[in-house]
Formats: C-alpha cells, sequence, structure tokens
C-alpha cells in the first residue's frame, strides 16, 4: 500500500487515532483527553491560537527568525517583522483592545487593506480569545454594514486607505456610510493613517492606530477551550442575510499545521506564499494562521500579478525571498499569461528555488496548468477547497506522497475527508458518472461546525439534502483511480478571480433599479477571470430607456452595493426570460447558451422561443 493511501486509509478508518496524533504538533494548555465527542473535535482541550503562531517559536530559540515580510510594490517597500517583533506588535495591540474592554468571546470586525496591521489584528484578536471577523477591503459600504449588524463588533479596526495600482481607496468614507447604515455601533473604531491618504477621526468614536497602540500595555495569552470560535468569515458576497462561517480554535489549529507538511511539503524556516487577501478565506488559513502555526515565514503582498509594475512582479517576490511553496489562483496565472505569452518575465528571476506552485480558488483549466508547469518546471498543483472547509478537501497531499498529475483533477481526497459523489437518491454514482460532490460525516477538524448565530440554515444548508453528508454546493465525479474532477457549483454562488460571489445578492440589487421589472444574473465562462457575471434585464412596460444607458446605471448600482470586485459590467435588456411553467427562471439552460455549449430546452419550459431569444441577445453583446 502506498503512504498516500496508508495515511487516507487511516484517517477514514481510524479518524480519532490520526487526529489525536496530529494534535501533538499543538501545544495544549489542557491537552485533549477526547479527540471527537458529539460533532466536536478536541471538547476537553484548552488553547491558544495565537501563542501556538508565535509565541511558541520565540519560546523555542526562532525568535531571530523572519515570521512575515510584508512586499508592497504600490508604496515601492518592504519590511520584515521576526517572530520576536511580531509577536510583540500582536501584544501590545492585543493590550489596546483589552483597555477598549475587548474580552474573550467579544467581535471585532477588520476592514483593512493587505498591511502587517492586519495580520496583527487577527492575530491580537485570538491572543484575547476575541472573534474577528475580516472583511474585504474591497466591499461596499452597504456589504460592510450587513456585516456589522450581524457579527455585532465592540471595535473596527481599519485604515485611512488601500493602495490600487493606479489610485488610492479612502476606506474610512465606506466605514463611515457602513456606520450610519447600520443598526449595530461599535464602541470604538481605531483607524491606520497611511501617509498616502489621511483620514478626519470623528471625535469620541475614532482612535489613531499608532498612538493607541503606543500607549497600550502587552497583553498575555488568554486560555480558551477548543471548541471556542476563532473567527467568522461571511461568504459569498450574500447581502439580505449574512452566512457567517464559524472556525473554531481546536481543530483549525491542527488541522492548519497538518496541512503545511503534509499537503504542501512545507518546513518550518521556509518561505511560504499565499498570494491572495487577508479578507478571504485563503488569507486567513495560508497567509496569517497556517505558515505561522508551521514556523515557516510567510509573504504578505499589496500589489497585483501584473500592472505592479509587470508580469513579471510574482516572479520577482519568488526570487527575492526566496519562496519555496506559492500558493495562487489560477486567475493571477492566466492573467501574467495574458501579458507575457512568452515567459521571458519569469526568465528574468532565479526560480530555482521554487518547489512547488499550488493553485485553487477556481477550476485550473488544462492550457493554464500546462503553460505553467512548462514554463516552471516544478510540479503544479491543481486542489479544492471551500470557505467553509477551511483547508483543501482534494489535493496531490505532495508531503505524503506527489501522486501523478491529471490536468483538470485537484488529484484525490486530502486524508480526513470522505469524498462521495451522490446521485439524486443519495446513492454514490459509478466512476465517471457526475452528480453532488459530498463529505461524508463528521468532517475533520478545521471545519465549520456551525454557521454564526445561525444553526437552522447551517443544517438546511449543508446537511439535509444527504442525510449523513456534507453537500459541497459543487457538481462532480470520480474517475477509475479515485480521481475527483469538480465541474462548477450547483447553486446561484459564481466563482470571479477565485472571488465567490452570490448572483442571487447581484439580482436583488438589480431588482432595485426602478425600470427594471425582473432580472437574472448568470456567472459566464471568462479566459481571464474564470467567470463574469451576466445580467438578463427585463424592463418595466413603457420604460422606453436606451438599453447601453440602463446597463450603465446597474453596472455603477452593482459597484456601489456590493464592490468593484463584483466585476458587474453585462446587462443585457431582453423582452422575457425563460421559465418553466410554475415561474422558476432556467438559469442553468441560460448559462449554457451563454457558454456556447449545447442545450435541450427543459421539457418544464413555458415558451421554447424565449430561448432563441436569449442566445440572439447574447449574441449581440
Amino acid at each position: 500500500m502506498s503512504a498516500y493511501d496508508e495515511a487516507y486509509r487511516r484517517s477514514i478508518e481510524r479518524p480519532e487515532e490520526f487526529w489525536g496524533e496530529a494534535a501533538l504538533g499543538i501545544d495544549w494548555d489542557v491537552a485533549p483527553a477526547t479527540v471527537y465527542a458529539e460533532g466536536r473535535w478536541f471538547p476537553d482541550g484548552r488553547l491558544n491560537t495565537c501563542h501556538n503562531a508565535l509565541d511558541r517559536h520565540v519560546a523555542a530559540g526562532r525568535g531571530g527568525q523572519a515570521a512575515l515580510i510584508h512586499d508592497s510594490p504600490v508604496t515601492g517597500s518592504t519590511r520584515t517583522y521576526t517572530y520576536a517583533e511580531l509577536r510583540d506588535q500582536v501584544a501590545r495591540t492585543a493590550g489596546m483592545l483589552r483597555g477598549l474592554g475587548v474580552v474573550a468571546g467579544d467581535t471585532v470586525v477588520i476592514y483593512m487593506p493587505m498591511v502587517p496591521e492586519a495580520v496583527v489584528a487577527m492575530l491580537a484578536c485570538a491572543r484575547l480569545g476575541a472573534v474577528h471577523s475580516v472583511v474585504f477591503g474591497g466591499f461596499a459600504a452597504r456589504e460592510l454594514a450587513v456585516r456589522i449588524d450581524h457579527a455585532r463588533p465592540k471595535v473596527v479596526l481599519s485604515a485611512s486607505c488601500g493602495i490600487e495600482p493606479n489610485r488610492v481607496v479612502a476606506y474610512k468614507p465606506l466605514l463611515d456610510a457602513a456606520l450610519e447604515q447600520a443598526g449595530h455601533q461599535p464602541g470604538r473604531c481605531v483607524i491606520l493613517q497611511r501617509p498616502e491618504c489621511v483620514a478626519e477621526l470623528r471625535e469620541g468614536r475614532d482612535l489613531d492606530w499608532a498612538a493607541a497602540v503606543g500607549e497600550a500595555e502587552p497583553a498575555e495569552c488568554v486560555s480558551v477551550a477548543a471548541t471556542d470560535p476563532l473567527y467568522i468569515l461571511y461568504t459569498s458576497g450574500t447581502t439580505g442575510s449574512p452566512k457567517g462561517v464559524v472556525r473554531d480554535n481546536g481543530g483549525h489549529a491542527v488541522a492548519l499545521h497538518w496541512s503545511m507538511a503534509n499537503v504542501y511539503g512545507a518546513a518550518p524556516g521556509e518561505v511560504y506564499w499565499a498570494a491572495s487577501d487577508v479578507g478571504w478565506v485563503v488569507g486567513h488559513s495560508y497567509i496569517v494562521y497556517a505558515p505561522l502555526l508551521a514556523g515557516c515565514t510567510t509573504v504578505l503582498y499589496e500589489g497585483k500579478p501584473v500592472g505592479t509594475p509587470d508580469p513579471g512582479a510574482f516572479w520577482r517576490v519568488v526570487a527575492t525571498h526566496d519562496v519555496r511553496t506559492l500558493f495562487t489562483a489560477p486567475t493571477a496565472i492566466r492573467a501574467i499569461k495574458k501579458e507575457d505569452p512568452s515567459g521571458n518575465f519569469a526568465k528574468k528571476w532565479d526560480l530555482s528555488g521554487l518547489r512547488y506552485l499550488f493553485l485553487a480558488g477556481e477550476r485550473l483549466d488544462p492550457d493554464t496548468y500546462h503553460w505553467a508547469s512548462d514554463l516552471l518546471g516544478i510540479p503544479v498543483i491543481d486542489h479544492w477547497w471551500q470557505t467553509e472547509t477551511g483547508w483543501p478537501i482534494a489535493a496531490n497531499s505532495v508531503g505524503i506522497e506527489v501522486l501523478p498529475i491529471k490536468p483538470g483533477s485537484p488529484t484525490k481526497a486530502v486524508p480526513g475527508w470522505d469524498v462521495h459523489i451522490l446521485d439524486a437518491d443519495g446513492k454514490d454514482c459509478p466512476p465517471g458518472t457526475e452528480g453532488a460532490v459530498t463529505v461524508k460525516l463528521p468532517l475533520p477538524p478545521g471545519a465549520l461546525p456551525t454557521l454564526y448565530r445561525d444553526e437552522a440554515r447551517f443544517t438546511r444548508s449543508y446537511l439535509e439534502r444527504y442525510p449523513g453528508h456534507y453537500l459541497t454546493g459543487d457538481g462532480g465525479h470520480l474517475d477509475g483511480d479515485g480521481y475527483l474532477y469538480v465541474m462548477g457549483r450547483i447553486d446561484d454562488v459564481i466563482n470571479v478571480a477565485g472571488h465567490r460571489l452570490s448572483t442571487g445578492s447581484m439580482e436583488e440589487v438589480i431588482a432595485s433599479h426602478p425600470d427594471v421589472a425582473e432580472c437574472a444574473v448568470i456567472g459566464v465562462a471568462d479566459e481571464l477571470k474564470g467567470q463574469l457575471p451576466m445580467g438578463f434585464v427585463v424592463l418595466k412596460a413603457g420604460a422606453g430607456r436606451d438599453p447601453e444607458e440602463v446597463e450603465r446605471e446597474l453596472t455603477a448600482l452593482v459597484r456601489e452595493r456590493i464592490g468593484p470586485v463584483a466585476a458587474f459590467r453585462r446587462a443585457v435588456v431582453v423582452a422575457r426570460l425563460p421559465k418553466t411553467r410554475s415561474g422558476k427562471i432556467l438559469r442553468a439552460t441560460m448559462r449554457d447558451i451563454a457558454d456556447g455549449n449545447p442545450y435541450t430546452a427543459p421539457s418544464t419550459i413555458e415558451d421554447p422561443a424565449a430561448l432563441p431569444e436569449i442566445a440572439q441577445a447574447v449574441k449581440g453583446t
């Protein structure tokens, strides 16, 4: 039996033994006597995640090792923090929060760009046992307000601005607008002033970050239960009813620490770079927590794959900082390939230290896989996971055994994940037959135990459809060798450049336009970003509007309410939407039409003539 097969078999057949051994890699204040009981991992254990990410490495003599490298081409600066320096910054920031009344169990919202203080903020919350909720800096005021109302933070941590390649984005006016819209009001907002755009502080509510931290006394780590929440991360850009994924402390620390060596093949002291954003799950798991839990050096990059200043930006970072493992989204590699198809910019840098390129966040198309593989001459590894799972479900677990790569597949299930393909009746599909991708319960450590303040929705969304299984929401199949192929979402979430966004939330925004009678938004295949949203709009009778003008207004509306991250630019005015006789809009069929795939009119369709009208409308865009 191969090393992978043996590890996988043990994880499924003897999960308590498997994860009990993995838990030995973590420092516990109270070691768990019970590995799993009543749906929770390590229920009687106590620990502190920040201690495991920072303090224990300093105590072990690694305080002088680089913990965090901030590389910011948009400001032309690079700064390295050792483990001792990062621990001291975090301890003082935790002291500042403690001085503002934050205690274990309180929530703190973090709305920040890719600066070291964002990482410090997350770890400072963890140090106190407070629960952080990071909101992506690209989200508009309304999205931030919805999350503030749901998370009910005692404090909001933010910055004066974010910096894009061609513009400065003022965050403070967005935060002010969000708080005007929100019902919940935090006690304080602490603002990091960046020299590129100094914010006006509101007396009595807003504090200057540098001054507040400078006056604070360092705080020690607070011991929490393994089952206590570490953070809340809202998924899919939902507006009306936020879906807050909860991550616990114990299972999260054990699983992420285990994944660094076993999935990514990363060793303590090595430089690991996840080119993502702390506002997304990849940033939480693999910029902040996992590399630091494992004693690696993590890179925090404030820039783009192209344009900061050229398509060699990633290769410069890899060469300059001796990155051994790079993890990014296929979109980033497609953007680099588009600007530099011959790979000339990569040839300018010494990339001999790069061992693996991991890609996730959307489907890795074979063309992009082959291009990157040929360019770099190293394993290019597709892997697949979700905000909800927190770490990879399927991957080529190179730290256990490097398996043959099959382009188009994220290889096999990672140990701990009992992946099944189920048909409509809940029976396992034979190899090659597409069905719903599920994971047999219990989910391994690190996966979400629930949704924040919404246990009923957690059950309804993930557990009800297939009793005894977690529904991933993706469709796919297994081949005869057990390799997984994930073909796409089976709900309304689309994947724009690795960002999961709800088409339902975009429809909600579009439907609020005074001239729109009804609408549908679908994800259309895009070579660069994976998917882009496309709206189909039926105007109210007598509206008499210029379709191009309506499209401009709707684009602006989505940008204002959801943010530029939605990348919404196409709204096609049509006479009607294709529907079933019961009134359900045929979004899947519309998607096939827009992607140029063959389609058949469903037997339940109200009027088959509506489909050629959609095809004609798409052709005209």
